[in-house]
């Protein structure tokens, strides 16, 4: 009976969670929709996507992992207030976590914690085309496994040891050409910890492209 109430629990609490990114995403890209209404050439949507380099970083003493290569991928609307100025908001699903060798069982272990990530951010133009970003981002856990290779076997294991909400900074560069494609270069870092009482943060290196439609 206890465990039913608490698998109910985390239920509703993963429920409260997509709803808080709904609002969010919903609230931004409604402000930038309505700007776009009375002046059409002020706010840009677009698409990016692109590669993740994740992993975790501790204050504590423990070997430290290998970095996960993922995919990120999702929407973005800038919303410009000033000639070298924008405000930015995103939602995009990210495959982050880490990979660790076992050397008891001589195994490589993959640790999959994948989130829909939503940062609001800062940008400047420091010239044409060229600008740096940052703000917060709130991470909103969606997938939590353990893969593994056993007597030639891959394996998937379903856990749930991580919190679902993580609330991280990320900062990084980004370069627009004139058709609207644009490149850019990230880092972003978790200042929750992942493990109630446990000092483990996220940290995700990413690469991409996108564009401006």
């Amino acid at each position: 009976m206890t465990s039913c109430v608490i698998a109910l629990h985390q239920i509703t609490i993963k429920k409260q969670d997509m709803k808080t990114t709904f609002l969010i995403v919903a609230s931004f890209f409604g402000i930038a929709a309505a700007t776009a209404q009375s002046d059409k050439t002020e706010v840009d949507f677009g698409v990016r996507g692109g590669v993740n380099f994740a992993n975790i970083t501790s204050n504590d003493d423990f070997d430290s992992p290998d970095s996960r290569t993922n995919f990120y991928a999702g929407l973005v609307a800038e919303l410009p207030l000033h000639e070298r100025f924008s405000l930015q908001g995103e939602v995009f699903y990210s495959g982050q976590g880490f990979e660790q060798d076992i050397p008891l069982i001589d195994e490589k272990v993959e640790y999959k914690a994948d989130y829909i990530q939503v940062p609001l951010l800062a940008k400047f133009y420091i010239v044409e085309g060229l600008s740096v970003a940052a703000g917060p981002q709130f991470g909103f856990k969606v997938n939590e496994k353990v893969d593994y290779d056993s007597a030639n076997i891959e394996t998937e294991l379903d856990t749930d040891s991580l919190k679902t909400f993580d609330f991280q900074g990320t900062a990084g560069l980004e370069y627009k050409f004139n058709n609207g494609l644009f490149l850019q270069g990230r880092y972003s870092y978790g200042f929750s910890d992942l493990i109630k009482d446990n000092s483990i943060h996220t940290s995700v290196f990413s690469a991409g492209l996108g564009y401006m439609f």
